[in-house]
């Protein structure tokens, strides 16, 4: 797990909630929070291409996601999305 995953996690400590990665059928989602059922897909990228988003969107076929978002140059911004307390996108 890359340094800045360990410090997202650690930023979950006592707060109630999880982060987990998911992966199926050649689909993938870089992180999931949840916190009882609420879920958050995230998904970064920091190419320069257009970014698609397949993981994202098969996950959200599979389970009712409170929000999705995208990190990277086409959205948050990745300094911003490390900033922001994790809990925060559950909010």
């Amino acid at each position: 797990m890359h340094q800045r995953s360990f410090h997202y996690a650690n930023g979950l400590t006592g707060k109630n909630a999880e982060l987990y990665y998911w992966a199926s059928r050649n689909r993938e989602v870089d992180f999931v929070l949840r916190r009882a059922r609420d879920l958050v897909a995230i998904e970064v990228k920091t190419g320069r291409r257009k970014a698609s988003l397949p993981g994202i969107e098969a996950f959200s076929r599979e389970f009712a996601v409170k929000r999705k978002l995208l990190v990277g140059k086409q959205g948050i911004p990745l300094e911003d999305f490390l900033r922001t307390p994790p809990e925060n996108w559950l909010d």
